[in-house]
């Protein structure tokens, strides 16, 4: 068992990461009632070096992320040597999380090494269930929320967030040389891999897109249902994700669904109206 020191400096570690990324986390920011914050900080911490060991890490980013998802099983059947899971350990014993959203996490970031393209939307749907799904899976948990009923909402919550995100993205994902617009898909619409790759637009390319829009939206409506489900910060928060992912396609819209060009942005002053319509309902 982490000793209470070990764990009080995980939890001076994961709030600090949590608001370094302020933006990235209005959510424990803005509406979490104060009793589950240090909680909510050490998912986010969590989430937040899987990503960076994906994302960032110098080296083999495969063997790394084997080693973390050995390190991070021990906050269920083992002792933590590391500040931020032995905080986390905590958490997911008193909130009683369950393990394979993290694991599945994990997964996504091993998806991202061995892959640029995918083949066909249920492969795409597939990646978004080990990449986004299991973040909704989590903040359910810590509300003691995460059932059978509840947890499809939020899964459909979550793809759309992350295709919203994908398609804002289009752009700057290519100029990565990734594609996570569906293979299928472009080849349904007579879209040019080599187009994207060199952000050339297209008219071809616009309708795929406000398909791919349409797509999104479906999910979010398809998910909204989940916040006459929940209440209290949960529904709030849920209203504010569901805002957010809309405004985020609203802008791609607005801008002719055109992300080659320029990344289309969402307004503080947006975020700040959604946040508050989530306030007050």
């Amino acid at each position: 068992m982490p000793t209470p020191e070990l764990i009080a400096e995980g939890d001076a570690r994961c709030e600090r990461l949590a608001r370094a990324h302020y933006e990235n986390f209005t959510v424990g920011s803005w509406f979490l009632p104060k009793d589950m914050r240090r909680d909510f900080f050490a998912v986010y911490a969590f989430c937040r070096m899987t990503d960076d060991l994906g994302d960032e890490a110098a080296g083999d980013r495969l063997a790394l992320l084997d080693g973390w998802e050995r390190q991070v099983a021990a906050c269920w059947s083992g002792d933590p040597a590391i500040p931020e899971l032995a905080a986390l350990q905590r958490t997911v014993r008193e909130r009683r999380l369950r393990e394979e959203p993290f694991h599945k996490l994990i997964e996504a970031n091993r998806m991202d090494q061995r892959q640029s393209r995918w083949a066909t939307w249920a492969d795409l749907r597939r990646y978004c269930a080990h990449s986004a799904d299991p973040v909704g899976r989590m903040v359910l948990g810590l509300f003691g929320e995460d059932d059978d009923r509840r947890g499809p909402l939020s899964d459909a919550i979550c793809t759309g967030l992350q295709l919203a995100n994908h398609w804002q993205d289009v752009g700057k994902d290519a100029g990565k040389g990734r594609i996570y617009l569906p293979q299928e898909d472009l080849g349904r619409f007579g879209v040019k891999e080599e187009d994207i790759l060199q952000k050339r637009s297209t008219p071809e390319f616009i309708k795929l897109m406000k398909f791919e829009v349409g797509r999104a939206r479906g999910l979010f409506d398809e998910g909204a249902l989940l916040v006459g489900l929940v209440g209290g910060a949960l529904k709030r928060d849920v209203k504010l994700f569901l805002g957010g992912g809309r405004a985020i396609l609203d802008a791609v819209e607005r801008q002719g669904w055109d992300t080659l060009a320029r990344r289309p942005k969402v307004s503080k002053k947006t975020k700040m109206w959604l946040a508050m319509k989530a306030l007050v309902g």
